[in-house]
């Protein structure tokens, strides 16, 4: 498949993906962690099986005879009030609540020091305002932590796509060297040595013989996390129907992110996240941006053809997520918007049409997750002891 096909391919999922009814119905969504900005071409290495979610009480699609509203909804959708169930892991109370436990707990990691919390901070837009996170004794790893809100609409998980889902990526970090650095066998022993986490887990899944493991903790944690969902942005609210939910710079920025072509890979209910991109389609960008020793989805799939593509991701809530790029090296999103124009599109971008970019970018801003950090069961003196 030529380059030119695999856009047209990518552009026509995202409209048809993109597509809202009148009223509620069924939504198929690609089950699905990141942020900053990379470019268009590659689609998945394999299909992606669709999770079928079912939006219940969800606001009416607004007839509109605006243009520009019309156009938007031909590539986007807005973000559902209620979160998608993920693909054979129904969610339950108990099982979320165990989840956000989990989420929260430091003990999951070898020193008992990191959480998925420390790197995926609810209040700093699920990430965490750092170039690359401080991991195991203070290892930082290679790139910069993406995004936890809206993961669940990726297609994939991590920047190279390693993980299919929630449910795999969430066991990465924890048996990682670099993150939290725990071997398998401890994670599932330090929650089994805590008598609260067995009657949790037991109440997560009934009629499991061994509720207490690692699986089980990976389902729980992604169950949580398909609750972090940001809707109602300005952005949403004008897709709705709501012409006076963007200002008109924002506006102005919206048709230039469709004029300029940065849809066609930005697009669909998590504006990114749907297909793989090699940064520097048109032009490499400078290495601060594109390392040359970081291949991307090519060290996973062993294909040079993919070296330098990573899984396009989501801007939602992009403004409160810097430091941009896989690689956490840019701190100014008019500068990310400049690079990726030149990178992707092989365009020099005026200092009044970055300004209308980052201006429509802003309105991609949802409702933050109201998170309660959870009493976590105590350590006892039959508990594991952390590494030194």
């Amino acid at each position: 498949m030529t380059d030119s096909s695999r856009l047209a391919a990518a552009r026509a999922r995202s409209s048809s993906s993109a597509r809202w009814p009148a009223r509620p119905r069924s939504l198929l969504l690609a089950a699905g962690l990141s942020l900053a900005v990379t470019g268009c071409g590659k689609s998945p290495d394999k299909p992606v099986a669709p999770a079928q979610a079912t939006i219940s009480a969800e606001p009416a699609m607004l007839a509109s005879t605006d243009p520009l509203i019309l156009r938007a909804r031909d590539t986007f959708a807005p973000i559902p009030l209620a979160a998608p169930e993920l693909p054979g892991n129904a969610a339950t109370p108990a099982k979320v609540a165990l989840g956000r436990m989990l989420y929260f707990d430091p003990r999951l990691s070898a020193t008992h020091s990191i959480s998925c919390a420390s790197c995926h901070s609810i209040g700093l837009g699920g990430a965490d305002n750092s170039p690359a996170s401080a991991g195991f004794h203070g290892t930082r790893g290679g790139r910069n932590s993406p995004t936890v809100f809206n993961a669940v609409f990726n297609f994939a998980q991590f920047w190279d796509g390693r993980a299919k889902d929630l449910e795999e990526q969430a066991g990465g970090p924890m048996v990682n060297p670099v993150e939290m650095a725990s071997p398998k066998q401890h994670v599932a022993e330090q929650l089994a040595a805590l008598p609260a986490y067995r009657g949790d887990f037991a109440r997560a899944f009934p009629g499991d013989a061994n509720p207490v493991s690692l699986g089980n903790a990976q389902k729980a944690i992604a169950a949580f996390e398909a609750t972090l969902i940001t809707p109602n942005a300005p952005f949403d609210r004008y897709l709705r129907g709501d012409a006076t939910a963007l200002n008109a710079s924002q506006k102005a920025g919206l048709t230039l992110f469709m004029d300029k072509g940065c849809s066609g890979c930005h697009a669909g209910v998590n504006i990114g996240g749907a297909i793989y991109a090699k940064f520097g389609a048109v032009e490499a960008p400078d290495t601060k941006y594109r390392p040359i020793e970081d291949k991307g989805r090519g060290a996973v799939t062993g294909l040079a053809s993919d070296d330098y593509a990573f899984k396009v991701p989501t801007l939602r809530n992009i403004v409160l997520t810097a430091p941009y790029f896989h690689t956490g090296s840019e701190q100014d999103l008019a500068k990310v918007v400049q690079v990726m124009a030149k990178a992707q599109l092989g365009q020099t971008l005026s200092a009044g049409e970055t300004g209308q970019l980052v201006a429509f970018l802003n309105s991609l801003t949802g409702d933050q997750p109201k998170i309660m950090i959870p009493q976590l069961p105590s350590s006892d003196a039959n508990s594991p002891l952390p590494d030194k």
